[in-house]
């Protein structure tokens, strides 16, 4: 009996010291465990921060000391995106005179650039912070980011001490020159950002921001592109201020036709969507030019050459695919008469159904909702009421628009885009004429998208002008496209 009853004293005891022994080594191999992640935690830290340090030239421009920041880039960006703007006018962009300018002229136009650009950037940054962290993960959608933090922290330095000398002024204009450069493709890498992350962003919150980022890109460029322009055309300007002699009178003020005609750009546009509609269906529509083709006013030729292009692909498509090539697709061009002022409406006539001018912003009409943006829906003001306006209708047999699909045709169609099927698509986005003309220069980069018409939209709004459709189903489609001018140019 004791003999029993010591087997089994010895037996609990091992028992309890096994067990004992079991939950010391597993509290340890816990802590090794915990010890370890909470390493490759803090090490993956450490190198995101040093990443971080290391590749943002922002962070390394803003908190040197040879500057007056030292808050960081954070509070930096978010200083300059919720600066007060002032409305930007076309007259702004044409005050400095036609080109060759002077000295004094041109290093005016260098620091009126200069004021404008580094909010803007820093306005598209904080809209970006604003989007959910796994979209600005996003490799494609980080490159954007990182390519406006580039942007930025390249033009602080002369924001702080301005440009003052012409070597100065060269060194500024090879800085906006690979900024136009390095945002050629912004609209197409951020789209193929948002396919990939579709299903974690609501679409139309990325309709809303496209348009928003779109049209703060027009002004962004635009203002760099309009200095570059003037620089160029003033080259070689002496220390003494003389600008080079003029060889020969241009329409010309920087990127800006003074003498556009809307007729030429049409029939440049017809050549190039009718090569591209022969030689892929075999057939080429004819394009008739009526009303006041010798009509002119002062625009920017690139823009009104992408909006055309954009309308007469969609005629030239319809007409071919609904079997009515020989019905002539008809262009009709009319200058508005001349109206006194007073007797008609500004941009941001409360009648127009539009808010009242934002002092603070740099805007024309409404302020946007997304928080830390402040030029969306962007739009130049115009100077007088009274500038000119020319409306251009173009007009097909082409069957007209589905009424299913008429609604949508304003909406950014950012999920049909893949770089690996050039051919087509499910809905027809990725047809024939976007796919050829995609190589033709940057702002066709995005066919295929279903960019075309709210992009085109956009161009001429900011300028205050604006496109309208009217569709009759089974026949054809009439779009109205409107182009407001800067005026007079003396």
């Amino acid at each position: 009996m004791n003999v029993t009853l010591e087997a089994e004293g010895l037996n609990v005891k091992l028992v309890t010291e096994w067990l004992l022994l079991t939950m010391a080594i597993t509290n340890a191999f816990v802590r090794v465990l915990n010890s370890s992640a909470r390493h490759r935690i803090l090490s993956t830290h450490n190198v995101l921060k040093a990443r971080q340090f290391s590749v943002s030239p922002l962070y390394k421009v803003v908190t040197s000391p040879q500057h007056l920041f030292a808050y960081g880039a954070n509070d930096e960006v978010t200083r300059l995106a919720a600066s007060r703007r002032r409305p930007l006018t076309l007259a702004d962009l044409l005050k400095h005179g036609r080109p060759p300018l002077s000295k004094d002229a041109l290093l005016a136009s260098a620091n009126f650039t200069l004021s404008l650009l580094p909010a803007r950037l820093a306005s598209r940054i904080e809209a970006l912070r604003n989007l959910p962290f796994i979209v600005v993960s996003n490799p494609h959608v980080s490159k954007i980011y990182n390519n406006y933090l580039h942007s930025l922290s390249t033009l602080l330095p002369y924001q702080q001490r301005q440009v003052t000398t012409l070597e100065a002024e060269k060194h500024f204009a090879e800085v906006l020159a690979d900024l136009v450069h390095t945002h050629t493709n912004t609209i197409p890498v951020l789209a193929r950002g948002f396919l990939e992350c579709r299903r974690y962003i609501d679409s139309a919150e990325v309709t809303r921001f496209l348009d928003t980022h779109l049209r703060a890109r027009i002004g962004t460029r635009l203002i760099a592109e309009q200095h570059l322009a003037l620089h160029f055309a003033s080259q070689p300007v002496t220390d003494d201020g003389r600008p080079p002699k003029s060889t020969a009178p241009s329409n010309y003020i920087g990127v800006i036709d003074t003498a556009l005609q809307p007729a030429r750009i049409v029939k440049l546009c017809e050549d190039f969507v009718g090569e591209i509609c022969e030689l892929k269906y075999g057939v080429r529509p004819r394009l008739t030019i009526g009303g006041q083709p010798d009509a002119t006013f002062a625009h920017v030729p690139v823009h009104v050459e992408y909006i055309l292009t954009e309308l007469l692909k969609n005629a030239f498509r319809a007409v071919v695919e609904s079997g009515n090539e020989r019905e002539p697709i008809e262009v009709t061009i009319a200058a508005a008469p001349d109206v006194p002022s007073n007797h008609v409406l500004g941009p941001c006539s409360p009648s127009l159904g539009t808010q009242p001018h934002q002092p603070d912003s740099d805007v024309g009409f409404e302020r946007d909702s997304v928080a830390g943006t402040a030029d969306a829906n962007e739009s130049i003001k115009h100077s007088s009421p009274s500038t000119q306006s020319i409306t251009i209708r173009i007009r097909d047999r082409g069957g007209g628009i589905p009424p299913e699909i008429l609604p949508n045709i304003w909406s950014y169609s950012f999920t049909t885009f893949s770089d690996l099927d050039l051919q087509g698509s499910e809905n027809g986005n990725m047809d024939a004429l976007n796919a050829m003309s995609s190589s033709s220069g940057h702002l066709s980069s995005i066919a295929g998208l279903g960019y075309g018409l709210p992009l085109s939209r956009a161009y001429a709004e900011y300028f205050g002008g604006s496109i309208a459709v009217q569709s009759l189903w089974g026949w054809g489609t009439d779009v109205y496209l409107t182009l407001q001018g800067v005026g007079k140019v003396g």
